[in-house]
């Protein structure tokens, strides 16, 4: 990155991504959808 504020800026969509979407063959699917009630389904 060319500054601080360009890393930080970039981060949030890389966790994002990191934690939704990137597949993980050892836990069946995106790290994040094994965590219970990470996006309320558990209400």
């Amino acid at each position: 990155y060319r500054s601080e504020a360009a890393r930080r800026a970039a981060l949030p969509a890389w966790l994002h991504a990191y934690n939704n979407h990137r597949h993980h063959t050892a836990l069946g699917g995106p790290p994040a959808s094994r965590v219970p009630n990470l996006s309320g389904q558990n209400t």
